[in-house]
């Protein structure tokens, strides 16, 4: 029996990815160990939406090989799938691309089978622009976590300017719904009572369905592609109102959407679903609109500011979360002062801050005025501490009032017991194991609980 290690870096859906892949080889008969232990086979997914993910994908490859010598060493994913091949060669015996996880008990053994020990890279790597087909895979437990990502399509048809991923991981393709209801059904079956719907780009599930239909005469037009995926997301609504059918699930959260998806129908029929959990994360990138332009971002400030009133009609105090990228080209300190203009005018409870960084083959990599790093830094520096008030304040409203929580997992802070979970706007609350008192046994993990939120534990958690 082969001891196999697996490591995952980037994304949700490689974090779906890396689960099944695990699943799928402990069926074959391997023994999973934990990835600091020695092994005869280490398996890295890896991930290359910036530099950063470059590199940590490069580190966690050469320290495999460092651990262990002999073993084989596999690269899977994004960083493999771009053709960084003088790289790869450098410590990697397998290299295996996007749309073949699925298939890494099959590859692996042939590759054992046939060479046993290679001086080169083998490789297993499609032309993932071809490919039209979802590669269909199916979680079965949740593995490590209480909540399960569900990955319900794959690829991205917007090619933004700074983006690598559609090059990484192809066209739109949608998972059938059937298969996501039933792995979903099987999932809660064993106790699972939160899912998150996740992809590469989900606001586009299912326009690759709509635009089959047309070519193969179902349907009577095709749709241009603007209006075929933000016609207020109608596939991906349907089929979060079929999940939410779904005995057993108690809460369904969705993943990073494009805000154009959210429209008065899109947001009216969301907020009659009660399991779905009022958190919102809309890509945002700049608030400046000349930014968005050479972004290729499709939407402007105004039109993005009217979605988040939208939910915030909708939803009592939704979480609304984003992204924000500084220092991209040509940015001028002009236009890093509308955006925070814009970014303290929508008041989000979460920021991701993201300095630019350049990616060979896009189109931004050969843009003018590329911005020297220690101005993304200093941008980068004030947005982060105008994410840690607004988050603050978002949190702040929780004291005082009662809030439902799904636990996690235990940790000790300062000598003491707590189970730490998220409210359904995703709040991070820990309750004191001991607080249930003598006669009563603290709730164990995948439990829901209502408590009264007392007030801040640390600055990330509330208790």
């Amino acid at each position: 029996m082969k001891k196999v290690a697996l490591h995952n870096l980037g994304c949700k859906v490689n974090s779906y990815e890396t689960e099944v892949m695990r699943q799928a080889l402990e069926e074959k008969g391997y023994h999973i160990v934990p990835f600091e232990e020695a092994a005869d086979i280490y398996i890295i997914n890896t991930c290359t939406v910036t530099n950063i993910a470059d590199r940590k994908s490069r580190q966690m490859l050469h320290r495999a090989r460092q651990r262990s010598p002999e073993a084989v060493i596999v690269a899977v994913g994004c960083y493999v799938q771009t053709g960084r091949e003088d790289l790869v060669e450098e410590c990697v015996d397998l290299a295996v691309g996007n749309s073949r996880k699925k298939d890494i008990a099959l590859i692996l053994e042939e590759y054992l089978r046939e060479h046993p020990k290679q001086n080169a890279c083998r490789r297993n790597i499609p032309d993932i622009g071809r490919i039209r087909e979802y590669e269909e895979m199916q979680l079965k437990h949740m593995g490590e976590h209480t909540r399960a990502y569900i990955k319900i399509q794959d690829g991205c048809n917007q090619f933004c300017s700074y983006c690598v991923i559609p090059y990484a991981r192809g066209r739109v393709r949608s998972r059938r719904a059937e298969d996501i209801l039933t792995e979903i059904e099987g999932l809660a079956a064993k106790g699972c009572q939160e899912v998150v719907l996740t992809g590469i780009h989900i606001s586009s599930y299912g326009i690759d369905f709509e635009e089959n239909a047309w070519k193969e005469g179902r349907s009577e037009r095709s749709l241009d592609g603007e209006r075929q995926e933000y016609s207020g997301g109608g596939r991906l609504i349907d089929l979060v109102e079929r999940i939410h059918g779904i005995e057993g699930i108690q809460r369904i959260r969705l993943g990073s959407l494009e805000p154009r998806i959210i429209t008065e129908d899109s947001a009216g029929r969301l907020s009659k679903l009660s399991k779905l959990c009022p958190h919102f994360h809309l890509s945002l990138q700049s608030g400046c609109d000349t930014t968005l332009k050479r972004m290729n971002r499709h939407y402007t400030t105004g039109e993005y500011y009217g979605c988040v009133e939208i939910l915030r009609r909708f939803f009592d105090h939704p979480a609304i979360t984003t992204d924000v990228i500084v220092g991209f080209p040509g940015e001028t300190e002009e236009e890093f002062c509308v955006t925070k203009e814009f970014l303290e005018k929508v008041c989000f409870y979460e920021m991701h801050v993201f300095k630019y960084s350049k990616r060979e083959g896009t189109a931004a990599a050969s843009m003018p005025g590329q911005t020297p790093e220690q101005v993304k830094a200093r941008r980068s520096g004030e947005l982060l501490k105008m994410e840690g008030r607004q988050s603050m304040e978002f949190r702040r409203r929780y004291i005082g009032r009662e809030a439902e929580v799904l636990l996690e997992e235990t940790r000790e802070i300062e000598g003491r017991i707590y189970r730490i979970g998220h409210t359904k706007d995703y709040v991070k609350v820990a309750v004191e194991a001991g607080s249930f008192g003598q006669e009563k046994e603290a709730p164990a993990e995948n439990t829901m609980v209502k408590v009264v939120v007392k007030g801040f534990l640390t600055d990330e958690i509330m208790q």
